[in-house]
């Protein structure tokens, strides 16, 4: 079964990171959440390997518009839906599909699952806002399986780190940990339908 490690970043604003090329270096694809502040960026993360982009609120020029509001991403098995604002989501994941949610536009880094769907939302890896963390994520999928880590791209004080499994008939397990960044992980059956 393959394996794909999937770079999520968002709100660069224009910036792009040293830490954050280094965070995405060996991905398989790149998921860009919108706010991408130029299509200089868009240049830098090609380099890594193939993105995959939405136009945020603040993208503008010719260059942004030829970008989707929304884009529908196939790894493998799993589908995964990219949009900048969550608060915009006009449709239901899991009905329609959908393994994972990815959006941007807050600038808080945020991993939850709702009715077997998981959210993601990496942060923001451009200029820091107020005291929000800077930060992108890594998706893995394999199979019908994924699972997602926020990763803190500067001297930060880390969030805590929340792991979550889904068993088969739903029932949540977990375990809370300081001092490490965030994941979820999410797991499907192997009978479940594919995405």
């Amino acid at each position: 079964m393959k394996r794909w490690e999937i770079g999520v970043i968002s709100d660069t604003h224009g910036l792009v990171r040293p830490e954050a090329l280094a965070a995405l270096h060996g991905v398989d694809r790149i998921v860009h959440a919108g706010d991408i502040g130029s299509a200089d960026v868009l240049g830098r993360l090609e380099a890594i390997a193939p993105v995959s982009a939405v136009r945020g609120n603040n993208d503008r020029g010719p260059w942004a518009e030829k970008l989707p509001l929304t884009d529908v991403v196939e790894i493998g098995a799993v589908s995964l839906y990219v949009l900048h604002d969550l608060h915009e989501l006009d449709l239901e994941p899991r009905a329609a599909g959908f393994a994972v949610v990815i959006s941007g536009h807050s600038h808080q880094p945020r991993l939850n699952e709702k009715d077997g769907v998981l959210y993601l939302n990496p942060g923001s890896a451009g200029p820091r806002r107020f005291k929000l963390p800077v930060s992108l994520a890594r998706l893995v999928v394999e199979g019908a399986n994924v699972r997602a880590q926020i990763i803190p791209l500067s001297g930060l004080a880390t969030p805590e780190r929340s792991s979550a499994t889904r068993d088969r008939g739903g029932a949540r397990r977990g375990s809370t940990r300081g001092a490490s960044p965030p994941s979820v992980e999410q797991s499907r059956s192997p009978g479940a339908r594919a995405l």
